[in-house]
């Protein structure tokens, strides 16, 4: 049975939930549940008199009340419990409470504080939330999809919990970061929570540490692999494009020997996206098309060094090259050629074992021939900066201060403004803190990190804003504007897309101090810049509704919750 229904009153054009539950399964429903705020009418209707105070309240007084809770938890990981028990309990309560307080939250309900709660997620769940997939259960998808009784689920958000953040493989402890995105949905992009779906799909854990916790919530059994294991993701997805054939499905934090493998063989297949290569890319190319406009240089005299080429890496290598193909007229091998990628055993060259993801980035031998170092190994880092004369350096290895003075400085002789974004979170694995840049190239630089920092004062009395580069900006609204268009797949021009709108947004004035994306607390229209630029791309790309801009528009912002009281009518019999 649906737990509710959103419908409109065709005399008043009022919008209303009809709701079949009474009495105490009403208040049980996080979706539905409104506390004291219940009116007396519906009190009356729905069997509640008496299990409230006298007193109707209003939404704002629960809002202040759940906020002074908020404040006496003494640690990140007692905010994160706490909140997680108010989503548990009144969804409308924690979602207005999220928006109002979002850059106090954000790093509460998502990283860093997700990462550490999803560590002990065995020992400090409440209550379940979203659908737990196993070999054992998956031929049973369509029947375990019918059975979560919402309205509709526009959007799927999905984990195989091997790759959780920079934490490696927690198994089914890894709900918590699906859970945590589609917070990040809803609130920043209005999705209605109604119509999410977090998903876990437990194929086994090789964390001993799990295996052998007698509280652990999954399968204790080593990993699937090789064919076992793209037989469950298979029989997964043929029952979501079934039973919800228009739902986006995001796939999140997958290991990287699965995670472009799943990307190439659904995307064309089912509307899908992976947040950590996509998204991470999109708005990595987002602040530096930014930089790129402050520092007037060519692109083509960009020659950028990216530290870390996994899954993200590649993912902001293959935006940056979308970039500088579209904006810089260059070739994809020309602009592949300004990439120089940097591993764990230093620069990517032709030759070397590199995965699938990482042969488009192999520098040719002959490009380090003139360079004066020993050819015994392959380039470091600092080689690197060097002798490519790198002006743009990008992080996402985890080593927190890989980017070391001596680096810093050959970067800061490379060029007038160089760009650096140390994108790896926590502050603890950022590869270099923006003082150290600021010092380094005499405030001249510009800086993107992927935690928060505060803005920095220079000894001449200027303001440098450090941008967040966060994964926020992109694909709430890239969801939004895919579901609502009714794309038929998610696209690289669909990303790019949304790359340019984020830039786009971010003002002269902002740009003056610094600042390489607009600004988070301006979330929800970022959200909407993104999906309306996402649906007029898939449109321009005939695979998309074939509406006007105005439309468009006009869709996405009603599409847009706004997390308030609806009034409910009993719809049972």
């Amino acid at each position: 049975m649906k737990r509710f229904e959103l419908k409109v009153d065709p005399l008043t054009n009022e919008i209303y939930y009809a709701v079949p539950h009474k009495g105490h399964a009403l208040v049980a429903d996080p979706l539905l549940n409104k506390g004291n705020a219940f009116s007396n009418v519906e009190r009356a209707e729905f069997d509640l008199v008496g299990l409230f105070p006298d007193r109707v309240g209003t939404l704002e007084e629960q809002l202040t009340r759940n906020y002074d809770i908020f404040k006496t938890k003494s640690t990140d990981l007692g905010r994160y419990v706490s909140l997680l028990a108010l989503l548990d309990r009144n969804e409308t309560v924690f979602y207005s409470l999220v928006l109002k307080h979002l850059e106090e939250m954000l790093p509460i309900v998502y990283t860093p504080t997700v990462g550490q709660a999803c560590l002990t997620l065995s020992h400090i769940v409440r209550r379940w939330r979203g659908i737990f997939v196993s070999p054992r259960n998956v031929d049973s998808i369509e029947q375990i999809l019918e059975n979560i009784g919402l309205p509709s689920v526009s959007l799927l958000v999905a984990t195989d919990g091997e790759r959780i953040l920079g934490l490696g493989d927690l198994g089914a402890d890894g709900m918590g970061i699906p859970v945590g995105k589609i917070s990040l949905y809803v609130a920043a992009a209005g999705i209605h929570p109604a119509s999410t779906l977090p998903v876990t799909i437990d194929v086994g854990t090789n964390n001993e540490r799990l295996l052998n916790d007698p509280l652990y919530i999954g399968l204790r059994q080593p990993r699937l692999t090789g064919d076992a294991y793209y037989e469950v993701i298979e029989r997964f997805v043929q029952g979501v494009r079934r039973v919800f054939p228009h739902a986006l499905l995001q796939w999140e934090d997958f290991g990287k020997q699965h995670a472009a493998t799943l990307l190439n063989r659904y995307q064309d297949r089912i509307l899908s996206f992976n947040d950590d290569i996509q998204g991470t890319g999109a708005t990595a190319a987002a602040a530096l098309r930014t930089a790129f406009q402050i520092t007037g240089r060519s692109l083509s005299d960009e020659r950028i060094g990216i530290l870390g080429f996994g899954q993200a890496g590649s993912g902001v290598a293959n935006a940056l090259v979308s970039l500088m193909v579209a904006e810089g007229g260059m070739s994809l091998a020309e602009a592949r050629r300004h990439i120089y990628a940097v591993d764990i055993n230093g620069l990517l060259m032709e030759g070397d074992k590199a995965d699938a993801y990482q042969v488009n980035f192999l520098q040719p031998r002959d490009a380090i021939s003139k360079w004066r170092i020993s050819k015994d190994h392959n380039p470091n880092l600092d080689d690197v900066v060097k002798h490519a004369r790198i002006t743009t350096l990008i992080g996402l290895s985890g080593q927190k201060g890989a980017f070391t003075r001596e680096i810093l400085n050959s970067l800061s002789q490379n060029c007038e403004r160089p760009v650096v974004l140390a994108l790896s979170n926590p502050t603890s694995c950022c590869e270099v803190l923006p003082d150290d840049v600021m010092a380094a190239t005499n405030g001249r630089g510009l800086m993107a990190t992927g935690s928060p920092f505060k803005p920095i004062t220079l000894p001449d009395g200027r303001e440098v804003v450090i941008s967040q580069c966060n994964n926020l900006y992109v694909f709430p609204g890239m969801g939004l504007g895919a579901i609502v268009s009714q794309a038929q797949k998610v696209t690289h021009k669909m990303f790019y897309a949304a790359t340019c709108a984020i830039s786009d947004m971010v003002t002269s004035d902002l740009r003056s101090k610094g600042c390489l994306l607009p600004p988070l607390t301006d979330i929800r229209r970022v959200s909407f810049t993104v999906a309306l630029a996402v649906a007029k791309q898939a449109r321009e790309d005939g695979i998309g509704m074939a509406a006007s801009d105005e439309k468009l528009a006009e869709l996405i912002r009603g599409a847009m919750w706004i997390p308030r009281y609806y009034p409910y009518r009993y719809s049972g019999r």
